[in-house]
């Protein structure tokens, strides 16, 4: 079955088709970054806008690049929610005028089951069950992951998600947007001991999250160091990263020791950043635990997962109707 798949939650316009739901026949992203980074976050009308802007060219161009015809398309899958409510349904509404022209069958996508797809499109993927941590701009998540179409949430973040802090510690040292990548570049040239921030673990045996209180933390340092914490830089963003970093790892290893689970998946933008990469990594292997880490570019937003999520749901006859509606909050 080949799958049309469609992705605009956010800031990115993103078409991609994909084989059986593991193999990626073209991927095609088209990027905000720029039109937002002057206002240090998403505007949700401007994102709106561009993808008013994008979302034919870039599906045209998913499917050319395919080499795969229209009339061999099987199925269109699309990002229902959540996220912004302006941005999903520039994608929605377009997905269900194409299906609906074409006689396609088409199916509504949780972007973040999306997400924990992108572990299925590369070469090893988890078996089931497994313990998967989302964690991105919008969410800080560790699910329990039953099967294709079954997630069970353990845990997740109170107040601000991981990849949220990381744009706004940016924000207030002047690193500009997005913050994720900045930061774990800078950080290669701190020492994370220099500066030690807390750790947020809240109930240690518990799999929420709170950011907020290391974000103020970090903002105190700042006002208690105006004269001197320019010249630190590399050394805060280095203990802000480990402090995330040492908090992600120990919940999502504990979540698998408790669920008797020996794969672990970490998916979302953040998954990007290397350090929580290779700490994963570390820890994992001394608990004998295999981790499975999308490349990294999968672990953005990208239409692949969605397309991927899609070919399950509609094999388990999860196909939606014209009156479905997207949603900005999980359901």
């Amino acid at each position: 079955m080949k799958v049309l798949g469609i992705e605009t939650s956010c800031d990115e316009t993103a078409a991609a088709v994909v084989a059986d739901g593991t193999k990626i026949l073209s991927s095609v992203v088209s990027s905000q970054i720029e039109v937002h980074r002057p206002y240090g976050g998403v505007v949700p009308e401007l994102a709106s806008r561009k993808h008013l802007e994008a979302i034919v060219p870039v599906v045209d161009e998913a499917i050319s690049r395919s080499g795969v015809a229209l009339k061999q398309i099987d199925a269109i899958a699309v990002t229902r929610g959540p996220g912004l409510i302006g941005a999903l349904l520039i994608g929605f509404s377009f997905a269900k005028a194409y299906a609906f022209a074409l006689d396609l069958p088409l199916t509504g996508v949780n972007h973040l089951a999306g997400h924990i797809h992108s572990v299925f499109l590369e070469p090893d993927p988890p078996p089931f069950p497994f313990v998967a941590l989302l964690a991105s701009g919008g969410h800080t998540n560790v699910y329990h992951v039953i099967s294709h179409t079954e997630l069970e949430l353990m845990g997740q973040t109170r107040d601000d998600a991981a990849g949220e802090a990381f744009d706004k510690v940016a924000k207030m040292l002047g690193l500009g947007y997005p913050g994720g990548g900045v930061i774990d570049r800078l950080s290669k040239e701190g020492d994370p001991d220099k500066i030690i921030f807390p750790r947020a673990y809240l109930d240690k045996s518990g799999f929420d999250f709170s950011f907020s209180g290391l974000k103020t933390s970090v903002n105190r340092y700042i006002q208690t160091h105006e004269d001197e914490y320019q010249n630190q830089i590399p050394d805060i963003v280095a203990g802000f990263r480990e402090a995330v970093v040492d908090v992600l790892s120990y919940k999502i290893i504990n979540a698998a020791i408790k669920k008797g689970c020996r794969h672990i998946a970490i998916v979302g933008g953040v998954a990007a950043n290397k350090r929580l990469r290779e700490k994963v990594r570390q820890d994992a292997e001394e608990k004998k635990i295999k981790v499975h880490i999308p490349c990294f570019h999968l672990c953005g937003d990208n239409a692949a997962m969605i397309a991927a999520a899609g070919y399950h749901y509609l094999t388990n006859g999860g196909v939606s109707d014209m009156n479905t509606d997207v949603y900005s909050r999980v359901l």
